[in-house]
């Protein structure tokens, strides 16, 4: 049975979601242990769907006309219709996350290093994650358990138990 959160549905899936996004940018939050168990379902999916569809592309050949007016065949390499549809439902369901200019980057740095990226926190999932865990699934074979929950004991104020929700990025068996 879900946790209500003490929420409506919709704020609650606003959190999660929030929550969720925040995760999968910067790797860990802190929130409540039942928060945490609500968005790490939540993110695992996301990153399931991710990884299940990652490598489906398709090259396609098109014909452009260069500055000179020749007409020159050029190859692209775009999202088969899984991979899309996979895109999509991420785009839907988690919150659009910008990318930030680094610490001593100019501004035409940053703005060459973010051209083509029009969703960061999309690109990040298929580019980065869905990479990671694929290989460590194949690795280990072991699918799933993406995340980890650490607790971090009772907040001050209102005696809420604490957690840290992170992504597992270690590739080591124990």
């Amino acid at each position: 049975m879900a946790r209500k959160l003490g929420r409506t549905a919709e704020e609650r899936m606003a959190i999660i979601r929030n929550q969720a996004s925040e995760l999968l940018w910067y790797g860990s939050i802190e929130t409540t242990v039942d928060r945490a168990k609500e968005v790490r379902s939540y993110a695992e999916s996301m990153l399931t769907l991710a990884i299940n569809t990652y490598e489906d592309t398709v090259k396609v050949q098109k014909t452009v006309t260069n500055d000179k007016k020749e007409k020159v065949v050029m190859e692209f390499v775009n999202d088969g219709p899984r991979k899309l549809a996979a895109r999509r439902k991420l785009m839907a369901s988690l919150r659009d996350i910008q990318e930030i200019k680094g610490e001593g980057e100019s501004k035409s740095a940053f703005k060459e290093r973010t051209k083509d990226v029009k969703h960061p926190l999309v690109e990040k999932i298929f580019r980065e994650h869905a990479v990671f865990y694929a290989d460590r699934a194949n690795k280990l074979g072991q699918r799933g358990g993406y995340t980890r929950i650490i607790r971090l004991g009772q907040r001050r104020g209102d005696g809420a138990e604490m957690a840290k929700l992170e992504l597992v990025k270690n590739t080591e068996k124990k």
